[in-house]
């Protein structure tokens, strides 16, 4: 059904691959694929949402080639039900890692709230925290993870404001419908929130590491392009990218 909705395209045009990515590589990744087509001639279409949701649409038989999570779990689990794999990496069987993730504590500067640190998350004045949902997003899983090694989940879970996924959770605290957010550093580096907010670094140590992997998914007409997107996205230039963006690269 899906399929049938796409544009047809001029014959021997080649179709553009078409990349599910994990939320909080919506500030990130527009300007590396332009740097992709500008290099390649090949054009990528990405679509942004929690990564189990994309999860769900490639095992449901959504017409995309490579799938980028925010975590490892998720495209592990297409890769064991045969929906994915990493062909021609040097784990066909495992996710390729390609970049690690930063849970930060975000807050607008004109909040009526002392500047985000973990002294925060104990502040009587904290009414609505953002986070996004830990059944669908990494962030979200990660968040609730720092709040429990804090011993904080139970006294906050009353005040959380839940989205769906960690590029909503910003917006949330972003337009005030929350007091302060747990989410990425590549949300809270964007021009947006830099300019209207500052951030915490949430200790690395309160939280599982957030391993970001991708896979190529298993009936993509394109593997040598998703490929060779892979391969682009793990070369040194655009890790340095990744890294400007709130990304640890992973090499």
């Amino acid at each position: 059904m899906l399929l049938a909705l796409l544009p047809s395209l001029p014959a021997g045009a080649q179709a553009p691959l078409r990349v599910a990515a994990a939320a909080d590589l919506e500030p990130v990744l527009p300007p590396i694929l332009a740097q992709f087509e500008s290099q390649t001639g090949l054009h990528v279409d990405a679509t942004y949402q929690a990564s189990a949701m994309l999860t769900a649409q490639i095992e449901n038989g959504a017409p995309f080639d490579l799938f980028l999570s925010a975590d490892l779990s998720f495209p592990q689990r297409l890769i064991d039900s045969g929906a994915a794999d990493a062909a021609g990496f040097a784990n066909p069987h495992a996710p390729v890692p390609y970049a690690r993730g930063t849970l930060v504590l975000w807050a607008r500067r004109d909040s009526h709230l002392p500047p985000p640190s973990l002294a925060l998350l104990s502040n009587p004045d904290l009414k609505r925290l953002a986070i996004a949902n830990p059944e669908r997003a990494p962030y979200g899983r990660a968040a609730v993870a720092a709040l429990t090694s804090l011993k904080l989940y139970d006294t906050l879970k009353p005040k959380l404001a839940t989205a769906e996924n960690i590029a909503q959770a910003a917006q949330f605290v972003d337009s005030g419908n929350a007091d302060a957010g747990l989410i990425s550093l590549t949300s809270a580096l964007t021009p947006r929130l830099s300019a209207s907010g500052s951030y915490f670094v949430i200790p690395r140590d309160l939280y599982p590491p957030i391993e970001q992997g991708a896979v190529i998914v298993s009936k993509t007409a394109q593997p040598a392009a998703a490929h060779k997107f892979l391969e682009f996205l793990l070369s040194p230039a655009v890790q340095a990218e990744f890294a400007k963006s709130g990304l640890t690269p992973v090499q």
